[in-house]
């Protein structure tokens, strides 16, 4: 079964880093788009950033480009999201998501029907 596993989150102070990881496993890792959503209380699960299954492409929210970065190790079949400049605005649950359909690119990764998901892991910015 595919399995979905996010690790990296904690308590950072506004202007600090955190990178996320995400472990994937039960999928063909190497053939698949990944993304990460995350979801603030109170708010809609929203789109950060996808990356395409060879790395050559990725595509970002407008409210964390150029400070999220999201690469891949598809020797390690872990996806991870590199947080910089943190705000408190960007506290949220982070959530990876592989596609249901291999054949489903990066790009049409922002909207969120259809995939896999982990378990999320929190990350909160304090002031």
């Amino acid at each position: 079964q595919v399995q979905l596993v996010e690790s990296g989150g904690g308590l950072v102070q506004a202007g600090g880093s955190l990178r996320l990881s995400c472990a994937a496993s039960g999928l063909s890792f190497s053939t698949y788009a990944m993304a990460w959503f995350r979801q603030a209380p109170g708010k809609e699960r929203e789109f950060v950033a996808s990356i395409s299954r060879s790395a050559g492409s990725t595509y970002y929210s407008d409210s964390v480009k150029g400070r999220f970065t999201i690469f891949r190790d598809n020797a390690k079949n872990t996806v991870y999201l590199q947080m910089n400049s943190l705000k408190v605005e960007d506290t949220a649950v982070y959530t990876c998501a592989a596609p249901r359909d291999p054949f489903r690119t990066a790009l049409t990764m922002r909207n969120d029907t259809a995939n896999y998901w982990g378990q999320g892991t929190q990350v909160t910015v304090s002031s």
